[in-house]
């Protein structure tokens, strides 16, 4: 199908295009900054409005991209909401800033935090409710990259907390990484997909099944 083809390429295009941002981004910051001990937003905060916001909030948009072709390939509900719930925390971390390094917490700290929770943990959950509907191969690689994301995403807590936020930039690097490539399966699958390859809701085959059958029975009497 012509929509769910261009939703995907136009998705894959915004997913390259983040990770160039966020390339640059981690570029053009001070030479101070650890990557492996510092995370993303802690690059991010130093500059507000620069290239990581727009990097994520491009994410934000080539996930929102691929909610109507999703739709049409038979996902759930929940998996749209999912989905939704992932886009809005992103957009939200980007708008709303974390504090600086070494400074305690303000409420706008808090709410970028809380913000990428629910990002973290929406994208995996989608990814693997998704799995069924797409099929194929992608239900395999997106069963394993969701776990691997919610391993990561348990990784991140202990390093945040016990772990004395030990090698926490790496971390949620490669937590990022994970999630990402969640949403680069979801898009590359509808990208390559043609009108016999798009997954049709059970409800669907069944109605047709049933009127091909009227079609092809003998009249009564005939």
């Amino acid at each position: 199908m012509p929509g769910t083809r261009n939703s995907g390429l136009l998705a894959l295009g915004g997913i390259a295009l983040a990770a160039v941002l966020a390339v640059l981004g981690h570029l053009e910051v001070s030479d101070d900054l650890n990557p492996w001990s510092l995370t993303v937003s802690d690059f991010a905060v130093s500059d507000r409005g620069g290239v990581i916001d727009t990097a994520m909030a491009v994410l934000a948009a080539a996930t929102v991209v691929l909610l109507p072709a999703l739709r049409r390939a038979g996902a759930g509900r929940l998996a749209g909401t999912l989905l939704v719930a992932w886009s809005a925390g992103l957009l939200a971390a980007a708008v709303v800033p974390t504090n600086e390094p070494g400074l305690p917490m303000d409420t706008a700290a808090y709410l970028h935090r809380y913000a990428s929770v629910v990002a973290f943990l929406a994208l995996p959950v989608a990814g693997w409710l998704l799995a069924r509907p797409l099929g194929g191969r992608a239900a395999g690689w997106l069963r394993g990259l969701a776990l691997t994301s919610l391993l990561l995403a348990a990784v991140m807590v202990w390093s945040a907390y016990p772990g004395d936020r030990l090698l926490i930039g790496l971390a949620e690097r490669v937590l990022i990484l994970a999630e990402v490539a969640v949403l680069a399966v979801v898009a590359a699958t509808l990208a390559g997909r043609r009108l016999g390859g798009v997954a049709v809701p059970p409800e669907w085959e069944h109605r047709q099944l049933a009127e091909v059958a009227r079609e092809v029975t003998p009249a009564r009497g005939a």
